[in-house]
C-alpha cells in the first residue's frame, strides 16, 4: 500500500502504466465494489506519521470514527485505532457510503489538528482502501486481524492492552471464551502482510 516512493522511476511508470491499462485512479487505492457488503476499511495518515500518538486524540479520533460512520447508513462491526492508521469492519449498502463518511472524517480531523499542531496545509490523511469480505472465515479472520493489530505493531502485549479497539465491546458483550474461540478458529496467518506496514 505505501511501497510507491521506495520504487526506482522505472518501476514507478510500469505501476502507473497498468494502472491506467486497467482504469484505476493512477495514485489512489482504486475502489473496485460498488454494490454493498462486508468490507475491511484501512485508512492511514500521509507518510504514515503518528499524528495520533496522544492518548487523548486516540480517543477523540475512535468516537469520531465511531459516530460518523455509525451515522452513515454502514453498521461498525469491529475498529482499531493506531497513531498512524485505523482499521474499521464494516457492513454497508453501497461502498460510496463509505467514501463519504471517510471524506467527513478525513476532512474534519485534518482541519482540527492542523490548528491545534500549527501545521496549516499540512496533508493528514492518505486515502482510505477497501477490502471486501468474501466469507465467514475472511470476516473472523478480518476481525482477529483488527483487535491483533495494536500487538502486530508491537504497541502492546494483548490485544485487550490497547484501549482503542472494539476488542473491548465484544469482551463486554460476548465473553473472554467467544474471543478465544473466535481466535482458534480463524487465525489471521499472512493477511496484512505487505499491506500494513
Amino acid at each position: 500500500m505505501y511501497s510507491y516512493r521506495t520504487l526506482t522511476p522505472e518501476e514507478r511508470d510500469e505501476v502507473v502504466q497498468l494502472r491506467r491499462d486497467r482504469g484505476y485512479p493512477l495514485h489512489s487505492p482504486p475502489h473496485l465494489w460498488r454494490e454493498g457488503g462486508s468490507f475491511l476499511i484501512t485508512a492511514a495518515t500521509f507518510e504514515h506519521a503518528p499524528v495520533m500518538k496522544k492518548p487523548a486524540r486516540l480517543t477523540e479520533f475512535e468516537a469520531r470514527l465511531v459516530e460518523t460512520l455509525e451515522a452513515t447508513k454502514l453498521e461498525m462491526v469491529g475498529w482499531v485505532v493506531l497513531p498512524n492508521h485505523y482499521h474499521a469492519l464494516v457492513l454497508v449498502d453501497r461502498l460510496e457510503y463509505v467514501a463519504a463518511a471517510a471524506k467527513q472524517l478525513h476532512g474534519f480531523t485534518s482541519r482540527l489538528w492542523n490548528i491545534e499542531d500549527g501545521s496549516r496545509g499540512r496533508k493528514v490523511w492518505f486515502k482510505y482502501e477497501d477490502r471486501r469480505i468474501r466469507s465467514e472465515r475472511h470476516h473472523f479472520a478480518a476481525l482477529n486481524y483488527i483487535h491483533y493489530n495494536p500487538v502486530k505493531h508491537k504497541h502492546v502485549a494483548s490485544p485487550l492492552d490497547w484501549p482503542w479497539s472494539s476488542a473491548h465491546v465484544y469482551l463486554k458483550d460476548m465473553g473472554r471464551g467467544w474471543l478465544r474461540d473466535k481466535w482458534k478458529k480463524f487465525p489471521i496467518l499472512e493477511m496484512g502482510k505487505g499491506w500494513d506496514d
